[in-house]
């Protein structure tokens, strides 16, 4: 089996890596040529354009920034003419539904089938194999794909084309606003006092436990901001499900908070730090450092 995979970042590194060393045929590119040829000591190939490095490849996955990247990618810069008939794109970028919807389509005319599978576990679930992988298309391309994903982690089909981001929209609804009580409860508890680390001690086992609690509560009591999942993306996912929910209908009030609040950390600087950063804007809005 032939694999191309189209966005060497943060997750496409990690992930490629596994499907390298699970044995695979890779071939790799990226806009910045460098990031790609980290895995050329793991086994990928890496090509110079995306139309040569998905020419031959049975399966494709991209992970790239947002809708217009992947739609550039493949309809400007040449990879969906390039892909052939009968292979299976798979986008795990997280992007809008609307825009997967769309992709489907006009690749569907070309032969090509699609799935969109976004995932959910950032860089550590990349790197260990254990990313949340929310897929959307029919069942038999989504049976095809299985032996690529039991790589990189449990993949869940969760309806048709479409329904993969819908599912990632609301992974990141949940993970974005749960960020933001659990940085404004431990800010609270810190300026009235306690010992921050020991609440995140104390009600950890509690009703208010989580895996936000436990990852990024930890960075925000270390106040470790490095990037695993930045806090612009962050805000770009909050967009999307915002978007989508004006397109059905749907009035989401918490989730346009959420966004708000970001939205005023990335313009004060804080577009680079992880998603976690949302603290920092929080610390600043009470005179906090």
């Amino acid at each position: 089996m032939k694999i191309a995979i189209l966005g060497i970042g943060l997750m496409g590194y990690p992930m490629g890596r596994r499907l390298c060393e699970a044995g695979l045929e890779v071939h790799v590119w990226n806009r910045t040529r460098s990031k790609a040829e980290r895995l050329q000591s793991f086994g990928a190939t890496v090509h110079d354009t995306p139309a040569l490095a998905v020419a031959q490849a049975d399966i494709v996955i991209t992970l790239l920034d947002h809708g217009a990247v992947v739609a550039d990618t493949l309809f400007t810069q040449g990879a969906a003419a390039a892909l052939c008939p009968g292979s299976l794109f798979i986008d795990m970028s997280s992007i809008k539904p609307i825009e997967a919807r769309d992709h489907a389509a006009r690749l569907s005319e070309l032969g090509v089938n699609y799935l969109d599978a976004p995932v959910s576990g950032g860089t550590v679930g990349a790197e260990q194999g254990t990313l949340a992988i929310m897929a959307g298309g029919n069942a038999a391309d989504f049976a095809r794909a299985l032996p690529v994903f039991q790589h990189l982690g449990r993949a869940t089909h969760v309806g048709p084309t479409g329904a993969g981001q819908l599912a990632k929209l609301a992974n990141q609804m949940i993970v974005g606003i749960t960020i933001g009580a659990v940085a404004e409860a431990l800010l609270l508890c810190e300026r009235g006092g306690a010992d921050m680390a020991k609440v995140k001690e104390a009600i950890t086992g509690g009703f208010a436990d989580s895996r936000i609690l436990q990852v990024h509560g930890q960075r925000m009591v270390e106040r470790d901001f490095a990037p695993r999942a930045r806090m612009a993306v962050q805000l770009k996912d909050l967009r999307n499900a915002l978007s989508t929910a004006q397109e059905i209908g749907f009035d989401a009030p918490i989730t346009r908070l959420f966004e708000q609040l970001n939205a005023e950390g990335v313009e004060h600087g804080l577009a680079d730090l992880d998603h976690a950063g949302l603290f920092v804007e929080l610390a600043s809005r009470n005179g906090m450092t």
